[in-house]
C-alpha cells in the first residue's frame, strides 16, 4: 500500500478565488489540498479521504456575518470525533464568533485576507499538535492494554506484603529504581504502580522495551530525530525521554541494550542533557527513572556487556520480585482474579475453580509465573461450557510430573534439546511466539532467529 507523505489540507470556502490562492500557497510549501465549496460538501469528502486539517470559512449562502453555518461544521466535527484539527477564517474582525468558534473546538482563527507566513505557521502548527494527541493517544491504549488489573488484587504472602512495604517507603523519592525477577513476574505493573504513588504521578508513564530497540534505531526512538536526519527520516519524531519530560520513563529489558549505545544512556542520565539527532541544539530532560530485567548483571559486567558505571546508575535501589511458585498463597486467588475479570471482559457468566483445579494450580511449576497464570485464565474462560473449571481444563502438568519427564529424558544433542524446547512452548502458548519467547527466557527477536534457522517448526 502506498502511502501520502504529503498533509492533507481540506480547504472550505464558497469563493473560488480563496481556494485558488489557498491552494497556491499550501501546495508551495509541501501540503495537498482538497477543495469544498460549501459544509455540505465537507462532511462527504471528510468521509471518502484522510484529511490532516480543516481550513474552512465561517460564512456560506445563509448571510456574510453570523458565522452559523461554520458553526454547525464545527459542531458536526465535534460530535464524530474524528481528531481533525481545524481552523476557522472569516473576512469579518469579530471576537465574539472567534470566540464561540474556538469553543466548538477550532485550533486557530485567521482574519482574510491572510499572511501567507501567518497562514502556513497556523496550518503547520495545529498539524504538529494533532499528531502529538494521537501519538499520545496510542501510547496510553498501549499502556493501557499492557496493565494487568493487578492494582485490585490485595496480596496475600508475606513476600508481596514485605516487597510492597519497601517500594511505599521510597516511590516518592526522586531514586532510581531497578526491578529484577523472573520473565512474567509483573515487573512492568509495579513499575507503573511506582509511578501512582511518585511526586510526578501527574506527568506521563513512558514504557520501552528496550529489547525491542535495534542498534541502528536507539537513538531515533530515544531522543527522537528531526526530518532528513537519515534516510527514512521523512519526518520529525518525538523520542522517549521527551515524551516522559515531567514523568515516568520505564526502561523494560535493560540489560538488553547494546554496549554501543550505553554511553549514549549513561550520559543523559548523568547531565540531563541530550540532542535530537539531526539538531545540534542541546535538550534537558527531566524524568523518573525506572528499570527492570530478568539478566544477570554481574555476569554481564564480566563479561563486559554492560557498563558497570551505567548499572550503578540505574539501580539507586534494587527490587527483586517474587516469582509466582514463590507466593504460594496468591496462586488461587490471584487465578480467581483472573476469571473474574476475564469473564467480564468476554460477558461470561460466573465461573468457579474446583477443588481438583484449586490443587492442580498449587503443584503447577509456573515457569511463565503472572503472565502465564493470565493466560492459562483467559484460555480456560473463553473454551469452558460451563460454570465450573476443573483440572482437566487448566491443560496443565504438576511439577512432580515435569521433574520425572526431565528423568526420563534420554541424552541428546543440544540442538535436539533446542528444537523440543521450542516444540514445547509454542504449544503451551497456541503458536504465539512472543508469549513462546518469554517461556523460554529469550527475546521475540532471538526467538525468531531460532525459528529461522529451524524453519519446520510452525509448518
Amino acid at each position: 500500500m502506498q502511502t501520502r507523505s504529503k498533509p492533507n489540507v481540506l480547504v472550505v470556502d464558497d469563493r473560488a478565488d480563496v481556494r485558488v490562492s489557498a491552494r497556491f500557497v499550501l501546495e508551495d510549501n509541501h501540503y495537498q489540498v482538497t477543495e469544498a465549496e460549501s459544509p455540505i460538501m465537507a462532511k462527504e469528502l471528510i468521509k471518502l479521504h484522510q484529511v490532516d486539517l480543516i481550513l474552512m470559512d465561517m460564512n456560506y449562502s445563509l448571510d456574510t456575518t453570523s458565522g452559523e453555518e461554520g458553526l454547525e461544521l464545527l459542531t458536526w466535527l465535534n460530535k464524530a470525533d474524528l481528531g481533525i484539527p481545524a481552523v476557522a477564517m472569516t473576512a469579518w474582525s469579530n471576537v465574539e464568533l472567534a470566540v464561540k468558534a474556538m469553543q466548538l473546538g477550532a485550533g486557530d482563527f485567521l482574519e482574510k485576507p491572510w499572511k501567507n507566513q501567518r497562514l502556513l505557521q497556523v496550518v503547520a502548527q495545529q498539524i504538529k499538535v494533532s499528531g502529538l494527541k494521537k501519538q499520545n493517544q496510542k501510547l496510553q491504549q498501549q499502556l493501557d492494554n499492557t496493565q494487568i488489573e493487578e492494582g485490585q488484587y490485595q496480596w496475600l504472602s508475606s513476600c508481596m506484603h514485605e516487597l510492597m512495604q519497601q517500594i511505599n517507603s521510597v516511590a516518592s523519592a526522586n531514586v532510581a529504581i531497578l526491578l529484577t525477577g523472573d520473565n512474567g513476574t509483573g515487573k512492568s505493573q509495579l513499575a507503573s504502580y511506582i509511578h501512582n504513588q511518585s511526586q510526578v504521578n501527574n506527568g506521563p508513564f513512558i514504557a520501552v522495551n528496550m529489547g525491542a530497540i535495534s542498534e541502528s534505531l536507539f537513538e531515533s526512538e530515544m531522543f527522537g530525530h528531526t526530518k532528513g536526519a537519515f534516510t527514512d527520516a521523512k519526518s520529525s519524531r518525538i523520542g522517549r525521554f521527551e515524551l516522559a519530560q515531567n514523568g515516568s520513563l520505564f526502561l523494560d529489558e535493560i540489560a538488553n541494550i547494546p554496549l554501543s549505545q550505553q554511553a549514549k544512556l549513561l550520559r543523559v542520565l548523568e547531565t540531563g542533557e541530550y540532542e535530537v539527532l539531526g539538531s545540534s541544539q542541546t535538550q534537558v530532560t527531566s524524568i523518573r527513572l525506572i528499570s527492570a530485567t530478568n539478566g544477570n548483571f554481574k555476569e554481564l559486567i564480566e563479561k563486559e556487556l554492560f557498563r558497570e558505571d551505567l548499572f550503578y546508575r540505574i539501580n539507586t535501589i534494587e527490587f527483586r520480585v517474587p516469582s509466582l511458585k514463590e507466593r504460594t498463597l496468591d496462586i488461587t486467588p490471584l487465578a480467581e482474579h483472573f476469571i473474574n475479570m476475564y469473564c467480564k471482559k468476554y460477558a461470561k457468566v460466573s465461573i468457579k475453580l474446583n477443588a481438583d483445579a484449586m490443587q492442580a494450580l498449587q503443584e503447577y511449576h509456573w515457569p511463565g509465573n503472572i503472565r502465564e497464570l493470565s493466560h492459562l485464565m483467559e484460555r480456560a474462560v473463553l473454551l469452558c461450557r460451563q460454570d465450573t473449571l476443573s483440572a482437566s481444563d487448566l491443560n496443565i502438568q504438576p511439577s512432580s510430573d515435569v521433574e520425572q519427564l526431565s528423568s526420563e529424558l534420554p541424552m541428546m544433542t543440544l540442538e535436539s534439546a533446542e528444537r523440543k524446547l521450542i516444540t514445547q512452548a509454542l504449544q503451551q502458548v497456541n503458536q504465539h511466539v512472543p508469549n513462546a519467547a518469554k517461556l523460554l527466557g529469550l527475546t521475540k527477536s532471538s526467538l525468531y532467529r531460532r525459528l529461522e534457522k529451524y524453519d519446520d517448526l510452525q509448518k
